[in-house]
């Protein structure tokens, strides 16, 4: 689990990052949609990792940067107590959950973990992309930076 450890402290790092400078760019629109997006997603897939119905919860929203702040902090937060839970971060473990649209999957813990890491990463590639395009600086979120 140190590989998926060290995954989750460079997510947190990489969003915390990604916040700092929408938040001194004052960024909003796209960016900031795409931040929530990935926020609302961990969320989503915690709730799957505990077996809680996450049918109803938000994947796009528009909010504010405060909300996208709080939001952060209890992923952070809900991660690492679930990291810290030898059962319930245990990789093999097999997790039965359904999409937004009702379609029912299995996969392992280890496969989520890995998923939500990446989905992150993923997608401050395109708040980047897209900061870039409005003639704001990027953020350097590269994992080697955070290992640096």
């Amino acid at each position: 689990m140190s590989i998926i450890r060290d995954l989750f402290r460079h997510l947190d790092w990489a969003n915390q990052t990604m916040l700092d400078a929408l938040r001194q760019q004052e960024v909003g629109g796209k960016p900031l949609i795409l931040f929530s997006h990935l926020l609302h997603a961990e969320r989503v897939w915690l709730a799957r990792l505990e077996g809680t119905d996450s049918s109803r919860l938000a994947i796009w929203s528009d909010v504010e940067i405060s909300y996208c702040a709080e939001l952060m902090e209890r992923n952070a937060r809900d991660f690492a107590a679930l990291l810290d839970d030898p059962a319930a971060s245990d990789p093999a473990r097999v997790v039965a959950y359904a999409n937004s649209r009702g379609t029912t999957f299995t996969n392992t813990v280890g496969d989520i973990l890995t998923h939500v890491a990446l989905h992150g990463q993923y997608h401050r590639g395109q708040i980047n992309a897209r900061l870039r395009e409005d003639g704001h600086n990027p953020v350097n979120v590269d994992y080697i930076t955070f290992r640096r």
